[in-house]
């Protein structure tokens, strides 16, 4: 029998600070999220920044909680339920990190009689820290817990016409009528050195101007040139003049080298050049969370008003948007009609 789990980032299960400690302290000491040695990432996540970062970070969840609770959470149920009313396999969800775990989700299909799973990282770009730590986890608990089943996943959807569809679609609705002078596309953040570790030819990805379209298999685990495409065929879509919009990162941590230009500093960049009116896509994420509704929505408005701007607008993740269900769903039931694969 088969059956769908649809994988997301996760949440504490609180704003209060312990919750979130505990949080921060699961994601941090992922070696694909930190990839320094076990000591230093020990020492740094639980000698330096668990016993300064969580009341801060808890501050920050405490402004964007739901009273149903976590966004990022009460967003992926919807769209799990939404998903299930299309399909009819079961669809079980989990979270990367914190109290729905990925064997709890495996489990749940398992006890339905799923022994073939469709594995959906809910990521539209392939990076070390979000699909590739996914699928590493995944596999070591089919393996130690649930070795009768086997395990499919869904590859990068980055350069799906279709998601490309559903995504430009969003953005018409959202910006519909309105005419912004400019419209940044912001991705979240990796350390310039995930792209070099990642380059299958160990030579392509030098992140200057050009390596990212310049064709090559590289780009397969290239989480810049994936997100640069889906600016470059949203726009296309769109039909978006070239000035009129532009591609940054936010969320970095620590003091490497991470992917430029920086989200914080571009909106900076202009309100001082005199941009009155912007608005800002997050499309490597596909539900809101912290990083979209308080350091974009709450951080990039205060920022982008005091540099003298007057008018921000923040597009919403595609969350359970219909179109977006409907793609998932379709997918499932294209993923449904192949041949089962043996464990």
């Amino acid at each position: 029998m088969k059956g769908v789990l649809l994988v997301n980032l996760g949440s504490p299960d609180s704003p209060d600070p312990k919750d979130v400690k505990r949080y921060l302290g699961e994601f941090l000491m992922d070696e694909r999220v930190i990839d320094v040695p076990l000591w230093a990432r020990t020492l740094l996540v639980k000698g330096i920044i668990l016993n300064t970062r969580p009341k801060a970070s808890a501050k920050a969840y405490q402004k964007i909680w739901w009273d149903e609770g976590s966004p990022l959470i009460v967003l992926s149920e919807r769209l799990q339920h939404k998903i299930q009313q299309q399909v009819d396999l079961p669809v079980a969800l989990a979270m990367r990190y914190g109290s729905l775990t990925i064997k709890k989700g495996l489990q749940e299909l398992v006890d339905k009689g799923v022994d073939e799973v469709f594995l959906m990282p809910l990521y539209p770009q392939f990076a070390m820290a979000t699909t590739e730590t996914i699928l590493v986890l995944a596999e070591a608990i089919r393996k130690e817990h649930f070795p009768q089943i086997s395990i499919q996943d869904l590859k990068p959807f980055y350069n799906n016409p279709q998601y490309v569809e559903v995504l430009s679609n969003s953005m018409k609705r959202h910006l519909e009528g309105k005419n912004y002078e400019h419209i940044l596309f912001s991705y979240h953040g990796v350390p310039e050195r995930h792209i070099r570790k990642r380059d299958v030819t160990k030579s392509h990805c030098k992140i200057d101007g050009s390596c990212c379209v310049t064709p090559s298999k590289a780009h397969e685990f290239c989480y810049r040139h994936q997100c640069l495409e889906v600016t470059r065929l949203v726009a296309e879509n769109l039909g978006l003049k070239d000035g009129s919009f532009s591609t940054s990162f936010q969320s970095r941590l620590g003091f490497d080298p991470w992917l430029q230009p920086y989200t914080d500093r571009t909106i900076e960049r202009l309100g001082k050049e005199g941009l009155k009116s912007m608005a800002i896509v997050t499309p490597a994420f596909v539900s809101d969370c912290l990083e979209t509704l308080e350091e974009i929505a709450m951080e990039g408005k205060e920022i982008f008003f005091e540099m003298g701007g007057q008018e921000f607008t923040t597009v919403p993740c595609l969350n359970d948007d219909q179109e977006f269900v409907d793609l998932l769903a379709n997918w499932i039931k294209e993923w449904s009609l192949t041949e089962t694969v043996e464990a």
